[in-house]
């Protein structure tokens, strides 16, 4: 099954299961599908491929703006929408003050997706900001990264650079630091998400990004999985929805534990929440998801 169809026939159980207090819950369809969608203000190439860009937002004011560095999930498929789905997001984190780097990068389907073209691809993106922090007056010591789904994953994954082994094809001299991470429904353990995501996200779809089968266990983790690389040494938040059945708040949970007496991570379970409202800004779970992004930029 299409991982679309998978999407959208999971969200239609979690439906079912939810009481009958609870709205029903948002699609990225119902996101994508709104008139009113904003647009940054201006797209910029890190790459050559015409997936190798990241969405600026800016602003009003002279600055200098703190940053929020924005990784959009789906899957890490093709297949699945891309930065268009956290629009809403980086707007309103633009209107309360915020420069957002919203980074997008090569994904299974892609030419050049998985291991290890999507990882360079989110490294080299979010590193480029520094070549027009310049120009756009980007404050480079307050910078919060944050992602949605499996673009949480990839925001853990970027504050953890710095814990990449020596030897690995990821490591990268001179990341650029990140202060804290919010992950927004994040999926910080791949080794378990291998198996625990599979329905939502095809089966198969993290051995395929990790290269599992040619690189092996612990190997492929040891790059790639925030969960392998602790501590990553920055304050992680993770939020999660009560009623999310694509990314339920157990992979939040289990982090923490795992984390236990290595890094400080934080829980934040919100109430009437499925898996898309944490980026629908016009929700209640959407505003708290944006007010906790802001108060770690202060």
């Amino acid at each position: 099954m299409p991982a679309m169809l998978r999407l959208l026939s999971t969200l239609a159980f979690t439906l079912l299961l939810a009481p009958a207090g609870f709205a029903q819950s948002l699609t990225f369809r119902d996101i994508l599908g709104r008139p009113d969608r904003p647009q940054p203000d201006h797209k910029i190439a890190y790459g050559k491929d015409a997936n190798q860009y990241a969405e600026l937002w800016l602003p009003a004011g002279k600055g200098p703006h703190p940053l929020v560095v924005l990784i959009h999930g789906g899957c890490w498929l093709a297949e699945l929408p891309g930065p268009e789905l956290v629009a809403f997001l980086a707007d309103d984190l633009r209107k309360n003050g915020a420069a957002v780097w919203s980074v997008t990068y090569r994904r299974l389907g892609h030419t050049g997706g998985g291991y290890p073209g999507t990882f360079l691809d989110v490294a080299n993106g979010i590193d480029s900001v520094r070549s027009i922090a310049g120009k756009y007056s980007i404050a480079l010591d307050r910078v919060v990264a944050t992602g949605h789904s499996a673009g949480g994953h990839l925001a853990l994954w970027a504050a953890a650079r710095p814990r990449i082994p020596d030897g690995s094809v990821l490591k990268t001299a001179d990341p650029l630091p990140i202060q804290s991470v919010v992950g927004i429904a994040a999926v910080p353990d791949l080794a378990y998400a291998s198996d625990a995501i599979a329905y939502a996200c095809e089966d198969k779809t993290v051995a395929k990004l990790v290269d599992l089968d040619k690189r092996g266990k612990p190997a492929a983790w040891a790059d790639t999985s925030p969960a392998a690389m602790l501590p990553l040494g920055v304050k992680q938040i993770m939020v999660s929805g009560i009623y999310d059945n694509l990314v339920p708040p157990a992979f939040a949970w289990r982090y923490q534990a795992k984390a236990a007496g290595k890094d400080k991570v934080e829980l934040a379970t919100l109430d009437a929440s499925g898996h898309f409202e944490l980026v629908a800004p016009w929700t209640p779970p959407g505003r708290t998801v944006v007010d906790l992004i802001l108060k770690e930029l202060k």
